[in-house]
């Protein structure tokens, strides 16, 4: 699989690779074994970066992916976890004494010395304009905790801010065909920078898919039935912030655009990959079928500009109007 350079980090990542929120439990029961399968598939595929954090599943999708790599020394995986959301969201927590237990934990679930990139995960908007804040951070990285950091945002502007910190290594942001504002400021800014961007939620929560239907119902612990609308955390990391029945309409229509050979899911990762400024893409996988599924559309050719029109067409006449003036 194609690999580029991860921004400041001097790191390299592949192009597709994968998010684990999924595996912590955080959308329905995942089996320990399951779990474990879906690492291995995505590594025998040719994933090298796996995105996770310490609130997935209170510490279980860190405790999984290091218990995979401890008996696979031979996978070659960039771990990027984030820290921060155990606590209140509030600024005042965010120092350098709780950093440094937050990290702390998360070497121990993940079974390293050094965390090869821990990002801020959608911490509250002062945070990013800190300077103590940054300083704690570039502190982690001096004594060995952390070998890079970056910040996980939900906002443009929060992302814009972050890419001015000179030790910024990534910037991770909602990107895909039903959330194109990043790419007006937010990728250019990160090329110019050199800093590296992680997009997630690239399949809408699985609406890009287009497997669900308006009558498609999911587990009571899945986020996509309790968040809907913002009662747990930000609305944004649920279906990009569409509405349900907007985005299912939306979806027929940009399954139509898939290429022959390949899947709606895997037109939505093509897209993405051949965005300018896109370091990583970080879909989820329940099975092995579902990581291997992701991990072939690195090898689609380029989606033609005709196909690339007619996701902005689509996402001007369906769903700008609901996310764009938000996020």
């Amino acid at each position: 699989m194609e690999q580029r350079a991860f921004g400041r980090s001097g790191q390299t990542v592949s192009v597709v690779g994968l998010g684990t929120w999924q595996l912590g439990a955080d959308w329905g029961e995942v089996r320990e074994a399951d779990a474990l399968a879906v690492l291995e598939a995505a590594v025998a595929a040719g994933v090298t970066f796996f995105d996770t954090a310490d609130v997935y599943g209170d510490g279980r999708s860190e405790q999984l992916i290091g218990r995979f790599l401890k008996e696979r020394p031979d996978a070659e995986v960039l771990v990027a976890t984030k820290m921060g959301r155990r606590v209140a969201l509030d600024p005042a927590l965010y120092t350098l004494d709780n950093f440094r237990a937050w990290t702390d934990r998360s070497r121990a679930n993940l079974g390293v010395d050094r965390l090869d990139l821990v990002q801020l995960h959608c911490p509250p908007t002062p945070v990013y304009s800190s300077d103590a804040v940054f300083d704690a951070l570039d502190t982690l990285v001096d004594e060995g905790r952390i070998a890079a950091y970056g910040v996980s945002v939900e906002t443009c502007d929060e992302a814009l801010t972050a890419i001015a910190r000179s030790g910024t290594a990534s910037v991770q942001i909602i990107l895909n065909p039903f959330r194109l504002k990043p790419l007006e400021a937010v990728l250019p800014a990160a090329e110019a920078a050199g800093v590296g961007i992680i997009a997630r939620v690239p399949l809408a929560s699985g609406l890009l898919s287009g497997k669900y239907t308006k009558d498609t119902e999911f587990a009571a612990n899945d986020h996509r039935t309790y968040n809907r609308h913002g009662e747990a955390f930000d609305q944004g990391e649920t279906f990009s912030g569409v509405d349900y029945a907007t985005g299912v309409e939306a979806a027929v229509e940009f399954a139509s655009l898939a290429p022959e050979g390949a899947t709606p899911a895997q037109t939505a990762l093509r897209w993405l990959i051949q965005q300018p400024g896109v370091s990583t893409v970080i879909p989820g996988a329940r099975n092995p079928e579902q990581a291997l599924a992701n991990a072939a559309a690195a090898d689609l050719a380029p989606l033609p500009e005709s196909t690339l029109e007619a996701v902005r067409d689509l996402y001007d006449a369906k769903i700008r109007a609901q996310v764009h003036h938000r996020w």
